[in-house]
């Protein structure tokens, strides 16, 4: 048996916050964003849109796509970062307003590396005959939990949600997928307030903004990402030049390069929305795939790449043929 993704969709919602937004907020400009990220403009949700609420819209939006129906549905995973509470997971509240009674439900947490954790967890079932049809979505909204005085995290992130519906089948599509944490760099990336360590009520303010250590990132971000690709293209005895595309998580255009370059690998041939988006962690990978599908960047019989890195510290890589 093997897994196969049949539809895509997106929600981003209608909040665009630009560079020249963000000059007046903070010690920056369009032309240091740009050159050091990549992006121009990013997504922000209002106050009273939360993380299930993307979600739900892209998924049904996913089912469309695929041509289903919402009973053929038998697991719902959601990857995310910013559920909107500790309990119950966002999983269980997109399922609820799905209507879909019984249908087990949970989340994955590994942040930025969320919808790759998830993909390779739905191949798992799907190849042990567990479930049939899968949805995966991977929704974050840290605009949330940004400090609008830190330049180094106000300029990077964005809300998004993207959806794809897995089913099982004997045409190939999932080909392998390579999953990698590293818990003694956790303080690389972090949200600090709102578990067990930090309770809410005993936080102060600063608790509840992303820290990241820009630089530390970026070096571990590439070897990382590198080591992931290797060992994945070795795992399917497959080479560098068997791709068709590489669906990058959208996290920084520096790392992008950097990551091309290490790979001898045409950049024509990355897709790239980050200057739309910007990092919209676990949303960033379906949202580019989405996209890349529906402007025929990504076509029939395609061997595609995906690729991610993020907190925990988790990267991960998955291949597919579409």
């Amino acid at each position: 048996m093997k897994s196969k993704i049949i539809g895509t969709g997106i929600c981003v919602p209608d909040g665009i916050l630009t560079n020249k937004d963000l000059e007046k907020k903070v010690n920056t400009s369009d032309e240091w964003i740009v050159s050091r990220t990549g992006i121009r403009e990013r997504r922000r949700t209002r106050n009273d849109e939360a993380s299930s609420d993307l979600a739900f819209t892209a998924a049904k939006r996913a089912l469309k796509d695929a041509g289903l129906h919402l009973d053929q549905v038998d697991l719902i995973l959601v990857a995310t970062a910013t559920p909107n509470m500790l309990f119950p997971s966002t999983a269980c509240l997109v399922q609820g307003k799905l209507g879909l009674k019984n249908v087990p439900a949970f989340d994955v947490s590994a942040v930025c590396t969320g919808f790759i954790y998830g993909l390779a967890t739905a191949d798992a079932f799907i190849k042990s005959g567990t479930y049939k049809t899968i949805l995966l979505i991977g929704v974050d909204t840290l605009t949330k939990f940004i400090d609008y005085k830190d330049r180094t995290t106000c300029v990077i992130f964005g809300d998004g949600a993207g959806a794809v519906i897995i089913k099982a089948g004997k045409e190939q599509g999932i080909i392998g997928s390579r999953l990698y944490a590293d818990g003694s760099k956790w303080d690389y990336i972090s949200l600090p307030a709102g578990g067990s360590r930090i309770p809410s009520y005993r936080a102060d303010k600063s608790n509840y903004y992303l820290r990241m250590k820009g630089h530390d990132t970026f070096k571990v971000a590439v070897r990382g990402l590198g080591q992931a690709i290797t060992e994945l293209l070795k795992q399917c005895h497959a080479s560098i030049g068997d791709i068709d595309i590489v669906v990058p998580h959208q996290a920084n255009i520096r790392i992008i390069e950097a990551l091309t370059r290490k790979l001898d690998y045409p950049p024509e041939k990355v897709f790239v929305n980050i200057q739309k988006y910007g990092n919209t962690s676990a949303a960033s990978i379906p949202i580019a795939l989405d996209e890349a599908v529906k402007s025929n960047r990504i076509k029939s019989k395609d061997i595609v790449l995906l690729t991610a890195f993020g907190s925990g510290l988790t990267w991960g890589a998955s291949l597919i043929q579409w």
